[in-house]
């Protein structure tokens, strides 16, 4: 078994392609002509990062869900992104539109974490690399 990617269903796929790459950096790498389907850009070997329109998950799952946007409270599951300067991630992520939810904080393990929730729902985490 190996972890492939990660798909995060939304409302607007081109829209939460255009945030990731405003927010964290992280820019379109694919998005498929009907728009229900692409994919950020997440560096050599990295794990995909995948976006999908509530229809087209429907329809693979064969089941509704919560949609991350339409709850009030962030789903119990989050995404992570090392950085060097938390601070600094923070603020981009906040002035492209992200919800800030926990300012940047050092942890006892000394780790620097901040939370912020992004407008399609998804909860990111903005963390320094442990050692």
């Amino acid at each position: 078994m190996q972890f492939a990617y990660t798909l995060i269903y939304v409302a607007d796929v081109a829209a939460s392609l255009a945030f990731f790459d405003r927010a964290f950096g992280l820019p379109a790498r694919f998005l498929h002509e009907s728009g229900a389907y692409g994919e950020v850009d997440t560096g050599p070997g990295g794990t995909r990062l995948a976006f999908v329109d509530h229809a087209t998950a429907r329809d693979s799952v064969q089941h509704d869900y919560v949609a991350a946007d339409r709850s009030d409270r962030p789903l119990g599951m989050e995404i992570g992104f090392t950085v060097g300067d938390v601070q600094a991630a923070f603020d981009r992520a906040v002035a492209s539109g992200a919800r800030p939810l926990a300012t940047p904080l050092t942890k006892p393990w000394g780790q620097v974490v901040a939370y912020v929730r992004c407008p399609d729902g998804t909860l990111v985490e903005l963390c320094t690399a442990m050692s």
